[in-house]
């Protein structure tokens, strides 16, 4: 499986990527330059980093997702859960409920996400 780790300034860029994709190179230079402070060598090089991780792809000068930010936070889950739970999201839950407990509306939530994902 992919790294799909990202640092905090990696979590940043991407989130503008996300934010404004599809965009061209030179105006993500300009938005890193005014958000970010990069500049446009930093800006290249982190792009770089996550295009050859697959996330996102610069065809043309246009820079936009391979994934979306929904489908990227999936795989994220996935890693952790792999990693460090051996694969078992009842063995997450229980780790993550004896610390923070569920409220009724989130049981119910998760029993609905359950049901109707067990169908399909």
């Amino acid at each position: 499986m992919e790294d799909y780790k990202l640092g905090p300034m990696e979590t940043r860029f991407a989130a503008l990527i996300w934010e404004n994709a599809p965009i061209s190179s030179g105006d993500l230079v300009k938005l890193c330059q005014q958000t970010l402070e990069w500049k446009k060598s930093t800006t290249y090089t982190m792009l770089r980093r996550l295009c050859q991780r697959g996330i996102f792809q610069n065809q043309d000068g246009l820079v936009s997702p391979l994934l979306t930010q929904e489908e990227f936070h999936g795989l994220q889950s996935e890693k952790f859960v792999e990693d460090t739970f051996q694969g078992s999201l009842p063995a997450f839950l229980t780790a993550f409920t004896r610390r923070k407990k569920l409220t009724d509306q989130e049981i119910e939530a998760l029993e609905r996400l359950i049901r109707q994902e067990g169908r399909e």
